[in-house]
C-alpha cells in the first residue's frame, strides 16, 4: 500500500507524517508521532478512550482516518498543560481523586474540555451528558463529575 502525506496541526504544533490510506488517527498519534494519551480500548467507538478534539470537537480517533485531518487542529490530553502548570480540568481531576487506573482519563478530559469551552457553567445533568460517550470501569463517574463541575465553577478555562 502507498503511503500518503498529511499534515495536521497537533497540540499547537504543526506535525506532518505519511500514513496508509486505512490508518486511524489513533494509530497516527500512537505510532507515528508518539503521542500516547489517546487510549486504544475497543476500536469500534464505543469506550471513548480515544477521543481527541478536531477543531475544537471531540472525536473518537480509532473511527477517524488520518487523511480526514489534513490541515486541521488535533488536541489531546497531552496538549493541555502548560509546561509544569496544569489545565484547571487536570488539577481538578487530581484535587477530586477522578483517575483512579488513569485508563479512560484523558478521553474524559478532552470530552470534558470540550463541554465545557461551549458551556463553562454546565448543569450536572450537562456533565453527563458530555461525557456520556466515555466509560470507565473505576470510579463509578461520582468524582469525575465533581471534579468536571469544580474546574467549571471558580476557575476560568484557558485555552478551553
Amino acid at each position: 500500500m502507498t503511503k500518503l502525506p498529511v499534515q495536521f496541526r497537533l497540540n499547537g504544533s504543526d506535525r506532518a507524517t505519511f500514513v496508509d490510506p486505512a490508518d486511524s488517527l489513533l494509530t497516527t498519534l500512537r505510532r507515528g508521532l508518539g503521542d500516547f494519551a489517546p487510549k486504544y480500548g475497543c476500536g469500534q467507538g464505543t469506550c471513548g478512550v480515544c477521543t481527541v478534539l478536531i477543531d475544537g470537537e471531540p472525536h473518537l480517533s480509532c473511527l477517524t482516518l488520518a487523511l480526514s485531518c489534513e490541515g486541521r487542529a488535533v488536541e489531546t490530553a497531552s496538549g493541555m498543560a502548560d509546561g509544569p502548570d496544569l489545565h484547571p480540568l487536570q488539577a481538578a481531576f487530581m484535587e477530586h481523586f477522578a483517575a483512579q487506573c488513569g485508563f479512560c482519563t484523558p478521553g474524559m478530559l478532552t470530552a470534558a474540555r470540550a463541554l465545557l469551552a461551549k458551556n463553562p457553567n454546565p448543569t450536572r445533568d450537562e456533565v453527563i451528558d458530555g461525557i456520556s460517550g466515555n466509560i470507565c470501569r473505576c470510579t463509578g463517574y461520582e468524582p469525575i463529575i465533581a471534579a468536571i463541575l469544580a474546574a467549571a465553577g471558580g476557575r476560568q478555562m484557558r485555552r478551553a
